[in-house]
């Protein structure tokens, strides 16, 4: 198969970004400060995983087919340019409130996911990637990079990441990336990624790092994984307490640090590790086969917004593969999802065949 019919952000990016972060965290398991390296128990977890959301795709992409989508015309140039501005105005009202800059203080980092910042990251997001979707314009990248700036002065990763990740996949299926520029958002979403997280993690005023910042994605792998390893002999024991968390006011991954590790702590559970801590392995297989068909159903609606919307989901899927599903804002974004199929719901068609 030649490398260019390869499409690189279909769903079975999905498989392939868990295997790699499953390598990288086995390998970070030797390589520092971890008594063993992860058990089977956790690889064959994590490979039944892919597994199910395989056979979720596969279902998807044989069983169902869309017969010609119309691109939608709603939301005019000048009112998506007006959402974009509005929302990095909010993110820097948001920053002024809180009183300083996130990235560089611990303590304001963790009061940094202001209501405010609910309101527009999401925002953000969603209305740059279907700007560059509908009315692509190489001006509008001076937005993209702007807004990963402002959003990345809240000191998470993964907001720099959602906002260069979905523009990136954007473009992409715009066919708007050349062998250059390619190279240079691949190298930015690097060195930011790495950079913001080294910089966040100098920040903590008790922690004293001697991991150089490719050193430190490795060993968050490993840590990561070890997370859920310590989480696998307690699967189903919080009933949904962790999923109920997600719509209250309450911080689910600082629960998972206390019922996991019995002390206060904010934790990254990998993907896996709240549904299987609310919900066993049978809660497990319901998720990624669901998210497996649902991935598999949008790819298949890529066509105007529908790129964007695509590409946002798809990115924060990735994401959650270190972080874990639990935020309210996953919630939202798979709700952006289900609109989209309603909204084309009459061309998707079984296929018959």
């Amino acid at each position: 198969m030649k490398l260019e019919k390869i499409d690189f952000f279909s769903p079975p990016i999905i498989v392939v970004a868990i295997l790699v972060f499953l390598i990288m965290g086995y390998i970070g398991s030797f390589n520092y400060r971890f008594e063993d390296p992860l058990k089977p128990e956790v690889i064959l977890t994590i490979l039944f995983s892919c597994l199910i959301f395989a056979v979720g795709t596969t279902a998807i992409k044989y069983k169902i087919k869309i017969e010609d989508v119309k691109e939608n015309d709603f939301l005019s140039e000048n009112i998506l340019v007006i959402l974009v501005l509005i929302a990095l105005v909010l993110q820097i009202l948001n920053l002024v409130l809180i009183g300083g800059i996130p990235l560089f203080n611990s303590v304001l980092k963790s009061n940094a996911t202001t209501n405010i910042w609910r309101i527009a990251y999401p925002l953000f997001l969603i209305m740059i990637n279907i700007l560059l979707a509908k009315y692509y314009d190489k001006k509008y990248l001076f937005l993209v990079v702007l807004g990963a700036l402002i959003f990345g002065l809240n000191g998470y990763r993964t907001s720099v990441l959602g906002i260069l990740g979905s523009t990136f996949i954007t473009l992409y299926y715009l066919d708007k990336i050349s062998k250059k520029l390619g190279i240079i958002f691949v190298a930015v979403i690097a060195v930011g990624i790495m950079a913001i997280g080294y910089i966040a993690s100098q920040s903590i005023a008790t922690q004293h790092w001697t991991l150089n910042p490719l050193e430190l994605v490795f060993y968050r792998a490993a840590f990561t994984l070890e997370v859920f390893e310590k989480i696998i002999p307690l699967g189903a024991s919080t009933h949904g307490h962790v999923l109920s968390m997600i719509f209250s006011s309450g911080s689910p991954r600082t629960f998972i640090g206390e019922h996991v590790l019995h002390y206060t702590v904010c934790l990254t559970s990998t993907l896996f590790g709240p549904v299987y801590l609310d919900f066993g392995l049978i809660g497990l297989t319901i998720q990624m086969l669901v998210m497996g068909i649902f991935l598999e159903l949008i790819y298949k609606l890529k066509k105007g917004i529908g790129v964007g919307i695509y590409s946002i989901i798809l990115t924060h899927t990735l994401i959650w593969i270190e972080t874990g599903p639990t935020d309210i804002i996953i919630w939202f974004l798979y709700l952006l999802g289900l609109i989209l199929i309603a909204i084309n719901f009459n061309y998707i068609k079984l296929n018959k065949n």
